[in-house]
């Protein structure tokens, strides 16, 4: 069987899935550089000339960017521009910056200031004084993927990376004024709720449901039908969505992770149409991953969830791209992922990014101001 004849045995073989990106941002005061609770007035700033691209989030500090499905590299970096530019034009037009970080750097949250929609305060009433200073910002990925129940199989495939891309996205080192010794602090926070982190291992849709149906009664999940796991099938579009990344700053590394991600579902996909329902990682074992990626970050070393050893995560990384190779370079995605893991060789993640702001010696207000600069792709005049 000659190499042509492979690859029409293998599910990527034809048009890249469509891909598309949420991205949330803090809002902040130029002055104080601490949190703003003016997301509903950015909001509706930016619905004339963005529709519903620019959209509220949890809580009032923050504003949440979405794409259009895309589908090459360029039209999704063109896409994020769009967007982005849109929200900072009407942050801008509010007196304040945009500040793409995993957690805020300065200022402290209030739960009065979560935003106005039935199920933000249907989890304050559920999870109380876990929500007072809940404000973290992500990026998520979707993945076109319709069949919700290859999309839950694929979910397993996934598992033993996300501690991993954890770490590629760090971003979220400082903490209301303070270096939390972290590179995402944003994981720590999220790993304290029972709702939030990497899915169960499950062994079809029906069991991925049941599982969060249980999880619902219990009270530890809001709603069955909208988990909040790292992995999910969208409960309203047709796509797989990873969510387990903090927000970045640099549109070309969150195009980059974007690309690597659709490599890895589409890869996962291959092996699940070929019979493989993915490895069995223990929860345990997978929790402890995410603590050492959020502690150690980039360039650190973390567990490799597959086989229990602790490795460099440029190793890690090395063997992830080795492990979706054939997808990359079928799409054209691989010299995108390979310039980003040059960038993170000569400058790291932005955990690292951010603690050379604060190194500069204008401190945590000039790591603000570094973030606003970096956020903002409108030129100004």
């Amino acid at each position: 069987m000659d190499g042509q004849e492979k690859r029409e045995n293998h599910v990527w073989n034809g048009d890249a899935p469509t891909l598309g990106v949420e991205e949330e941002y803090f809002l902040v005061h130029p002055g104080t550089r601490g949190l703003e609770p003016a997301g509903a007035r950015v909001v509706a700033r930016a619905a004339a000339t963005a529709g519903e691209a620019v959209t509220g989030e949890f809580t009032q500090y923050q504003v949440e960017g979405r794409t259009v499905p895309c589908q090459g590299t360029e039209e999704l970096r063109e896409e994020l521009r769009r967007v982005r530019a849109a929200a900072v034009t009407a942050t801008r037009a509010e007196g304040l910056g945009l500040c793409a970080s995993g957690t805020p750097v300065l200022g402290a949250s209030r739960r009065e200031d979560i935003g106005d929609h039935p199920r933000y305060r249907a989890g304050s009433d559920q999870y109380r004084a876990m929500l007072d200073d809940f404000a973290v910002s992500a990026f998520h990925v979707h993945v076109h993927l319709p069949e919700r129940e290859l999309a839950v199989l694929v979910g397993n495939h996934l598992r033993p990376w996300l501690p991993l891309l954890v770490a590629l996205s760090a971003n979220s080192p400082f903490h209301e004024g303070l270096d939390t010794g972290y590179a995402s602090w944003r994981a720590v926070i999220r790993g304290r709720f029972p709702c939030l982190g990497p899915p169960p291992y499950a062994e079809s849709l029906d069991h991925h449901e049941r599982l969060a149906t249980a999880m619902a009664e219990s009270e530890a999940m809001l709603e069955p039908g909208m988990p909040f796991w790292d992995v999910r099938p969208n409960p309203r579009l047709p796509t797989l969505e990873v969510r387990s990344m903090d927000v970045l700053a640099d549109i070309d590394d969150t195009v980059a992770l974007t690309v690597l991600i659709r490599a890895l579902v589409v890869t996962a996909a291959d092996r699940v149409v070929r019979g493989d329902p993915g490895p069995r990682v223990g929860a345990e074992l997978l929790r402890a991953a995410y603590w050492r990626a959020a502690r150690d970050g980039w360039p650190g070393s973390g567990v490799d969830a597959l086989s229990g050893r602790v490795l460099p995560a440029p190793e890690q990384a090395e063997r992830l791209v080795r492990h979706v190779r054939p997808v990359l370079e079928a799409y054209g995605d691989m010299g995108e992922v390979s310039a980003f893991l040059r960038r993170l060789a000569a400058r790291g993640t932005g955990a690292e990014r951010q603690r050379a702001w604060a190194r500069d010696g204008a401190g945590p207000a000039g790591v603000v101001d570094a973030l606003v600069r970096a956020t903002d792709c409108v030129s100004v005049p």
